[in-house]
């Protein structure tokens, strides 16, 4: 049990781009902390992502906020992230405060909203410190987006507002490492300049010694120290806080899972399971390609099912998906994705976009309604397949209810008494609206043999213990590589500790 704070110290980690490393500097120095029993807790005042997670306390945060709870030890809860951003088209999205839908704004209304915001961020913030030894703050993108900086609540005016120090982390393997450092500080403020305390350098390969004389002269032109250099890890796997990361699909003679890329496409951490399966080659299907041959063709989740279900058809994925399923394919629905297989969707007032009706796909007798109210929980029961019951546990993140004499035929029995998802009569095509099917290794293994794997139940790897092992091994770089003796004093510890 971690012990209990007797005093509070915060670090806030940016970066000099997007992709840069925050996340995984944040949650490598977490775990680093909390394996020698110190209280630290994760924090991001302002995510945009289509990966979500539902809280503890029953609200929703940015996915990568749950993995560094996780860390950290914790369950995770909505004062990790008080605010979150969920695109719903280019211009606009759902705006979530404290972990509850309040609306959805354009980019330049929400800009005029972000005063109202700070002080509920503020607010979460502080009762962080109050909870925890040492907070650990991601920002958001970059500090260098000047054309963001008025108002700002992800980065440099978080950081003026809450009086924190600053490390700057960049990605030496996208090259140009020495200008975006160079470059993000020369753009600051004097007084934001003045909070920068360290650089990390991330996703490093080859030899030190090539890189120091860039160190020095760094360290030189900016006055600002080079906390460590962290290598780049081969074959790492975090979950994503929201890019779909294709390549790391994988090649091998068994089952072969394809995922259509929709526009707004939510939680696609869902099929990281599948990614890391040895017997297990996904696919993410781009826009503009076709759903080639394969085993599974799963639907994955969206902010915006309509759209993306008309998406859908411009592809001409919906012939695709004819040609699978007339050739013995399966097909698996998870949530914005289960509703495309009904008969049709109803959005009568309007909250994912345009009030209106769609049809659907047809391929489960069920109908579904948009609703304003969010369902948001986390839940387990028992997946039923074939002949089969297994355990099971996952969340709900949606809008919309479903209805129809398909739910006769339910997937999963939630342990509150309630029905989960549904399947066709023939047993081709399943829906559910849990996320994190394939977490659990018992249903992993169901849904996979039910997808044709034969070897299934040899070889389902537990998906939460390789998560809680690749934590682990972050950990292990932070704490070989950086200089836990610059780092030690923004966080109030004893760098001894780390030697």
């Amino acid at each position: 049990m971690a012990k209990p704070p007797t005093h509070s110290a915060a670090l806030m980690i940016q970066g000099a781009t997007s992709d840069a490393g925050k996340s995984t500097v944040v949650t490598g120095i977490a775990r680093a902390l909390h394996r020698r029993g110190l209280s630290v807790a994760p924090f991001k005042p302002q995510n945009m992502a289509l990966n979500s997670a539902v809280s503890a306390d029953g609200g929703e945060i940015g996915r990568a906020q749950a993995v560094q709870a996780q860390a950290c030890g914790l369950a995770p809860h909505t004062d990790m992230n008080p605010v979150l951003l969920k695109p719903e088209s280019d211009t606009g999205s759902q705006v979530i405060v404290n972990g509850r839908a309040t609306g959805t704004l354009n980019a330049r209304a929400y800009h005029a909203h972000k005063p109202k915001l700070m002080p509920v961020i503020l607010e979460a913030f502080q009762r962080l410190q109050a909870r925890y030894g040492r907070v650990l703050i991601e920002g958001a993108g970059s500090p260098a987006e000047i054309n963001l900086r008025e108002n700002d609540l992800a980065n440099m005016g978080f950081a003026e507002a809450a009086d924190t120090d600053v490390i700057v982390v960049a990605d030496i393997d996208k090259g140009g490492v020495f200008a975006h450092l160079y470059g993000t500080l020369a753009v600051l403020e004097p007084s934001e300049q003045a909070r920068i305390k360290g650089f990390i350098i991330n996703r490093f390969r080859g030899d030190i010694a090539l890189l120091e004389p860039g160190l020095d002269w760094l360290e030189a032109k900016t006055g600002v120290p080079v906390i460590g250099v962290l290598p780049y890890l081969e074959a790492f796997h975090l979950e994503a806080e929201d890019a779909v990361n294709a390549s790391q699909r994988l090649e091998t003679c068994g089952l072969r899972v394809c995922v259509p890329k929709f526009r707004r496409i939510s939680n696609h951490t869902d099929f990281d399971p599948l990614r890391l399966h040895p017997d297990v080659d996904l696919q993410f299907v781009q826009p503009g390609e076709r759903i080639p041959a394969c085993d599974l063709v799963i639907l994955p989740g969206t902010k915006s099912t309509r759209a993306d279900l008309g998406f859908l058809r411009e592809q001409g994925w919906d012939t695709d998906l004819d040609r699978h399923l007339r050739y013995g394919g399966k097909v698996l629905g998870i949530c914005g994705g289960y509703q495309m297989l009904g008969k049709a969707v109803h959005d009568p007032n309007g909250v994912e976009g345009k009030p209106g009706t769609t049809a659907g796909l047809g391929y489960l007798d069920i109908e579904t309604t948009m609703l304003p109210d969010k369902a948001l929980q986390n839940a387990a029961g028992t997946l039923s397949l074939n002949g089969e019951t297994v355990a099971i546990s996952g969340y709900e993140i949606h809008v919309g209810q479903s209805a129809g004499a398909g739910l006769n035929n339910p997937l999963v029995r939630l342990d509150d008494g309630r029905d989960d998802g549904a399947q066709s009569p023939d047993g081709q095509v399943l829906g559910s609206y849990l996320h994190g099917l394939f977490e659990h290794p018992a249903s992993q293994a169901a849904l996979l043999s039910w997808a044709g794997l034969s070897r299934a139940r040899e070889s389902v790897p537990d998906y939460r213990e390789l998560r809680d092992a690749e934590i682990d091994r972050l950990a292990d770089s932070v704490e070989a590589h950086l200089d836990w003796h610059k780092l030690a004093p923004l966080l109030k510890l004893n760098p001894e500790d780390f030697t």
